[in-house]
């Protein structure tokens, strides 16, 4: 196979980074750069939630000029580069597979995550915890449900769903009696763990879940201000409710 694109892609970084090209590209580091590779992938996320294949090609552009910015600077301070990246996936992905790279049979998805996680333990023997392993950067939502994860893999689990709905009362009842902001901030973390794991139970995935109800939020509320003359600060709590209750019926009916 011949990807000139992806080497005309490594060039123009390295050329970018070097002291004829970009002053802004020679000063990024890999922390500076944080906040771009967390971007992109988002947006990234976005075009597909979207369904828009034009938008996710251009998107991956981005993610993919990330993995090679940060990859040229490791290479700069001779750590690793490209072609280590490239290799570490790649041999990680054959390892991972062995029912197609290697003879190991197995007879289901269930069996094949189960191997997955058997040889993603052996690859890193340094954990000591069921706990390790979980990105501090990604979103306190998918931390959450990844906790969970790893806690009922091991057999720590409610009993059944009714269990779990009294679980969330439960936190909600406390979260109602508590009384200092402290508490009270405690109390709704609990809340919101608790409503992840019935997410879990579910088979929900509850960070999809929450932006899925952003972007509903977020369109009956365009809707109601395209559905008054008066300024939102304006309107009495009467009319905001009667404005939300026919944003509702709107995108119900646009739904079905």
């Amino acid at each position: 196979m011949n990807y000139p694109n992806i080497e005309r892609l490594i060039e123009i970084i390295d050329i970018l980074r070097s002291e004829n090209g970009c002053k802004w590209d020679r000063e990024q580091t890999h922390q500076t750069l944080r906040k771009n590779m967390l971007e992109e992938a988002y947006e990234a996320v976005d075009a597909i939630d979207d369904n828009d294949m034009k938008h996710l090609r251009e998107e991956l552009g981005d993610v993919l000029l990330q993995v090679v910015l940060h990859a040229q600077i490791a290479k700069e301070e001779k750590v690793f580069d490209i072609e280590d990246v490239a290799k570490g996936i790649a041999d990680k992905l054959v390892h991972r597979h062995p029912h197609v790279f290697g003879d190991i049979k197995v007879r289901s998805t269930e069996e094949i995550i189960d191997n997955w996680e058997k040889l993603k333990k052996e690859e890193k023997p340094h954990r000591k915890s069921v706990m390790d392993g979980i990105s501090k950067a990604q979103s306190a939502l998918m931390s959450a449900q990844k906790i969970s994860k790893k806690a009922v893999n091991v057999g720590f689990e409610w009993p059944d769903e009714k269990s779990l709905y009294d679980c969330v009362l439960s936190e909600i009842k406390e979260f109602s009696e508590a009384s200092s902001r402290e508490d009270k901030e405690e109390e709704l973390g609990d809340i919101l763990f608790a409503v992840v794991n019935l997410a879990r139970w579910n088979n929900i995935d509850a960070e999809q879940a929450l932006l899925s109800a952003n972007k509903k939020f977020v369109k009956r509320f365009r809707m109601m201000e395209e559905s008054t003359n008066k300024a939102p600060e304006q309107l009495s709590l009467e009319e905001w409710d009667n404005l939300w209750k026919s944003a509702k019926i709107k995108t119900a009916q646009n739904k079905s």
